[in-house]
């Protein structure tokens, strides 16, 4: 019996499925990433203090990266679909909440129960792209869905400031609730069940099915590249906009145009480097992604005041290799967990990125100092710091695609030997 080559033109079903979870990270994402320009806002109406705005921000990433370590185990046990069903409507729920939410208590139970389930629904959408798509296309999809950031940022963060001025700072969670809703009932009718995996499961219950995927060395080294990862772009992102105006001297009004023209090309960069990645192979990519997102980086971090038109050049450059990076290297790592363990894999990968975020920006704000004129001292630190760990990820990832490729090698020889060449 010959074996089929892995197809390269998607059905109109995968099409469809594709654009269901691009358009499920993009409300996850978008419901993150709109608090935190709402928070000058947030703090007036609510009468709450810098600390306690940024408990209502934390809350949300603790709450998620708890959430994808403790589902884990339970995570393969289940239809992806029912699964994701049910995770994305705790989610709606739990934005729903947020735009009713009366006072600053009720906002912040409202963000943990939001993070609780919205933690888990990316790790979810992971696994089934990895269950329905073969790993030599995998990259186109993760360049299609991974744009959902960047869409979020050029699409959902102005109109979502916009319904905030307009008619309050709870209309834009009360806007990613409609749209979610529409996805949802999108996702009940045309989402067939994805239960392959359910065959392969062993009698472990759900804590041995996690212990067994934390204590795997093949994983382990998945966990420990996405560690460092992370912490590239939590580093620079929170002090981003302070940078750019006080180091760089670009007007506050002028940021807006900024993130525009970076969102918009990391929205036709995204899939281009997932066809790319397809093309050339995940690591070869990463590799020279890596190589450029670290001269950028030292670059970038180490300019003085500079015109606004250089600034979006450099930003398009800084984000065509972070776009680059994150794409190669989500299709790369999606070749390491076994069918079976698909799920907790993925769970336990969110998990890992969220937490190691959240300490990485607290790293950065300990490294940088504000000066009396607002400009941040020792920024130059943190290009250093991030350009170590994109030379680190390289030798992390070399070491996964070595182990990706012997994988395949031994089951295309295992396929062989099945169906007698």
């Amino acid at each position: 019996m010959q074996i089929a080559e892995t197809k390269t033109a998607f059905t109109a079903y995968e099409k469809a499925i594709i654009g269901m979870l691009a358009f499920i990270q993009f409300t996850v994402i978008l419901d993150f990433m709109v608090l935190s320009p709402l928070g000058a806002q947030l703090m007036q109406e609510l009468n709450i203090s810098t600390a306690q705005f940024g408990w209502v921000v934390s809350a949300y990433a603790f709450s998620a990266g708890s959430a994808g370590l403790l589902t884990a185990g339970f995570a393969d046990r289940y239809d992806r679909k029912k699964l994701l069903l049910f995770f994305y409507s705790g989610f709606v729920l739990g934005t729903l909440l947020c735009g009713i939410a009366p006072d600053y208590h009720f906002l912040l139970i409202a963000r943990i129960v939001t993070g609780i389930f919205g933690g888990v629904i990316g790790s979810i959408g992971f696994a089934i792209i990895t269950d329905l798509f073969a790993f030599q296309v995998r990259g186109r999809v993760m360049g299609v869905v991974q744009t959902a950031f960047a869409a979020s940022q050029v699409l959902g963060i102005p109109l979502g400031l916009y319904l905030a001025n307009t008619l309050g700072w709870h209309a834009p969670f009360l806007l990613i609730v409609g749209v979610s809703v529409v996805v949802g009932i999108a996702i009940v009718i045309y989402m067939k069940p994805i239960t392959a995996h359910l065959k392969l499961q062993s009698e472990r219950n759900p804590f041995q099915h996690l212990l067994h995927t934390v204590s795997r060395p093949s994983y382990l080294r998945g966990f420990a590249s996405t560690t460092l990862l992370a912490t590239g772009g939590f580093m620079l992102m929170p002090f981003g906009s302070a940078f750019a105006i006080h180091n760089l001297g670009i007007a506050q009004t002028d940021l807006p145009l900024i993130y525009m023209v970076t969102g918009v090309s990391a929205i036709l960069i995204g899939p281009l480097a997932g066809k790319l990645s397809d093309r050339i192979g995940k690591f070869p990519l990463f590799f020279y992604a890596s190589i450029w997102g670290m001269a950028v980086v030292i670059f970038y971090c180490n300019l003085g005041i500079t015109p606004l038109w250089e600034i979006m050049v450099i930003n398009v450059l800084l984000f065509a290799g972070i776009s680059a990076r994150m794409v190669s290297s989500s299709a790369l790592v999606s070749g390491v967990p076994d069918p079976q363990d698909r799920g907790a894999y993925m769970g336990v990968n969110s998990s890992v990125s969220q937490v190691s975020g959240g300490i990485a920006s607290m790293v950065a704000g300990l490294i940088v100092v504000q000066a009396a004129d607002g400009s941040l001292e020792r920024y130059d630190w943190l290009g250093y710091i991030v350009a170590a760990t994109m030379a680190i990820t390289i030798v992390m990832m070399y070491g996964i695609n070595q182990y990706i490729n012997r994988k395949q090698a031994a089951e295309a020889a295992q396929k062989v030997t099945t169906y007698g060449g």
